[in-house]
């Protein structure tokens, strides 16, 4: 039978839908402003001999005689644009061959806030003595149709009741016996919705058909929502009579538009505006403001530890956090702010009719207070502090996107003023809040224009010279300040997110050089790429590296992930979870930054490290003093013991090369060995070496 097309748009409680449907003699259906089924009952699939399947996705016209087509689409189009109920005949041609007379009527059905659907009955005038047959049809579907429907004389002056069906009784409470005869406003609700009974008055005193939606009062008191469509009725001196109304309860439809609405405006999560309330909220306290000569704070928030809580402990911890912390937030505000959470860790509020900056700063400190206290997640106490941005309307915005951009400005300092800090705006931080977003376009612009490239620096045998692997440097050709270092925009690329797909990027121009390398002659020389925390741990990292070296068709082992040891030694539990799933994909795990920090023998020894890349400063360091290149000798030593090769990286003289073969170092890597080289240079290089 009809799929349920409407049903996500409303609910009709308990009430069997499809069973008060099969009950009507004649055809029901309901259509998509389109003109497509989307519900029917078991009459339409009789008369047309067309199975549901069929009739789901099958267009209105397609049920009829091609010559009554124009007349039923032009039918069609009066419902839903002029929002008219229509009548007229039509032939429906069955699958038999056979045409049968039908007589339509159709009324536009408005579900939630501006969805159309056509309703529509069909009569077969087929039989004998037909217009008895259609009568009595007509006063069959009356007495099943699911919506109220009430018949009232037109009199000049009231609108008496003479004829209820038996869905008015049970949607008003009220027998016919009690209704007939009355003033058909007799369950008008006093005080509500008087603009839509002014329009229904209008427009029977003009004998003009009208829609309206308002609320009623049931026999018990209780209150309904009424989807009510009024038409006039005329005799045949084309005076008008009758009103007939259809009563469509739309309570139910009502409370779950309202949910929608919520889901519309709020964070699903925490309850919490979303940024559309937000918006909406902070609009209207700055118009507040303006009248009232009041100010207007917002505080824009980002958490403190959050990433690290969510990497350890996994996202229900971190839902349990911010569920936590929007309960605090609530609590600390009062029922005239607002708390929105704008996704992430990040929450804003707007602290609306301060009388002067000192109140505000009250509030910020109950706010400050009510996030310092410890947390119980899953059995574990944290603290849980945040960084603060404070924006005031007017003197730091006047209207919700530069307050908005203000706020997030200095919280931007306040992330790099130690845990939980709190900046006010001022001017010079728009400065920095520029160049922050100007780095950001102009990086997104790069990726699209391919204007980061990489370079490739050979790593060699001490002994021999033989290459042992390269490693690949991305550049950025900035069309303002010229070559850029990872250094220089990196960090940027981190914090904004877009570290992720300028990784992916890099991955594939490394899988597309590494099949370059085989088709020259080398296919066995290994490429080393460096991989971010937060690109790593997303939640598809590993299954994107295996799809990308299957797809390019190179061998696992020529691709090795270089991880600064800082990272790996943050979490020790997810870079074993890491290394071990690089193992099974067969891609090598290399160290970068060895001996930048603390060392975690432990650790080191448990992952399948491939090889340790010794940092540039203790290179450096090498010199003519005998203790100059201590740490350096230490570092080999613990490469040594591992039983892991060590690279020195950042090789740059004769004197660094030779201390490093004295005290056993197997690779070095630096401009000393060559200089990072484009894809043709290295070719050539290749071919020299």
């Amino acid at each position: 039978m009809g799929e349920s097309g409407l049903q996500p748009a409303g609910d009709v409680g308990n009430l069997p839908l499809q069973d008060v449907m099969d009950l009507l003699a004649g055809t029901f259906y309901v259509l998509d402003d389109s003109g497509y089924f989307v519900l029917w009952n078991q009459q339409v699939e009789r008369v047309t001999g067309l199975s549901a399947e069929r009739l789901r996705g099958l267009h209105l016209l397609e049920v009829f005689d091609p010559s009554d087509r124009p007349n039923v689409a032009r039918a069609f189009c009066t419902v839903l644009q002029q929002d008219e109920r229509v009548q007229l005949e039509a032939r429906v041609r069955s699958t038999s061959g056979e045409l049968i007379p039908f007589a339509c009527c159709a009324s536009r059905l408005l579900v939630g806030e501006g969805t159309s659907y056509v309703c529509g009955m069909g009569l077969d005038l087929s039989r004998d003595q037909r217009q008895r047959d259609k009568l009595e049809l007509f006063e069959r579907a009356l007495m099943a149709a699911s919506n109220g429907i009430v018949i009232t004389r037109h009199d000049g002056v009231d609108n008496p009741i003479e004829y209820v069906n038996p869905a008015f009784e049970r949607i008003s409470g009220y027998s016919a016996d009690e209704v007939t005869g009355r003033d058909s406003r007799f369950m008008g609700a006093p005080g509500l919705d008087d603009e839509p009974r002014r329009k229904l008055a209008a427009a029977i005193q003009a004998h003009e058909p009208a829609s309206i939606v308002f609320r009623n009062q049931r026999k018990n008191g209780e209150l309904f929502w009424n989807h009510l469509t009024v038409t006039p009725v005329r005799d045949h001196h084309h005076r008008v009579t009758h009103f007939i109304g259809i009563i469509e309860d739309i309570t139910a439809t009502k409370q779950r538009a309202a949910q929608l609405e919520h889901l519309v405006t709020h964070d699903a999560l925490t309850g919490l505006a979303n940024r559309v309330l937000l918006r909406d909220r902070l609009d209207h306290a700055i118009h507040s403001a303006q009248r009232n000569h009041e100010m207007v704070a917002v505080v824009m928030m980002d958490l403190n530890k959050f990433k690290e809580i969510n990497d350890t402990q996994g996202h229900a911890a971190g839902d349990h956090v911010l569920r936590n912390v929007a309960q605090r937030l609530q609590s600390a505000l009062r029922e005239s702010d607002t708390v929105a959470r704008l996704g992430g860790d990040e929450f804003v509020l707007v602290l609306a009719e301060q009388p002067n900056l000192r109140f505000t700063l009250r509030m910020i400190d109950r706010v400050r207070r009510a996030m310092s206290g410890e947390m119980d997640i899953e059995g574990r106490i944290l603290s849980v502090g945040a960084s603060m941005g404070v924006a005031v309307y007017p003197n730091d915005g006047r209207n919700v996107h530069d307050l908005l951009q203000a706020a997030d400005a200095a919280m931007y300092e306040s992330k790099h003023g130690g845990p939980d800090a709190i900046h006010f705006y001022s001017p010079t931080m728009a400065t920095t809040t520029a160049a922050r977003q100007h780095m950001e376009h102009a990086l997104r612009d790069a990726l699209d224009r391919d204007d980061l490239y990489l370079l490739f620096q050979p790593a060699v045998c001490v002994e021999t010279g033989k290459i042992l692997g390269l490693e690949a440097l991305l550049r950025w050709r900035h069309p303002e300040r010229g070559e850029l270092l990872p250094a220089d925009f990196l960090p940027e690329a981190e914090e904004n997110g877009l570290i992720v797909p300028l990784g992916r990027r890099v991955l594939e121009d490394v899988c597309a050089t590494l099949h370059y390398l085989a088709e020259l002659g080398y296919p066995d020389l290994p490429i080393s790429i460096n991989a971010s925390s937060r690109e790593f741990t997303q939640r598809d990292y590993l299954l994107h590296l295996g799809r990308r070296i299957a797809h390019h068709g190179i061998k696992p082992s020529n691709l090795a992930l270089e991880l600064h040891e800082e990272q790996l030694m943050h979490d020790p539990e997810q870079a074993t979870r890491l290394a071990n799933g690089l193992q099974e994909l067969g891609i090598r795990l290399s160290v970068d930054e060895f001996g930048a920090g603390l060392n975690n023998l432990s650790c080191l020894r448990r992952l399948p490290v491939s090889q340790l890349k010794m940092t540039r400063r203790h290179v450096q360091e090498i010199g003519a003093t005998p203790s100059d290149g201590m740490l350096t000798k230490t570092m080999l030593d613990i490469g040594h013991n591992l039983n892991i090769r060590v690279v020195a990286t950042g090789v740059e003289t004769r004197d660094q090369h030779d201390f490093l073969a004295a005290h056993g170092c197997s690779s070095v890597q630096g401009n000393y060995i060559s200089e990072p080289l484009a894809r043709p240079a290295l070719a050539e290089w290749l071919t020299a070496h």
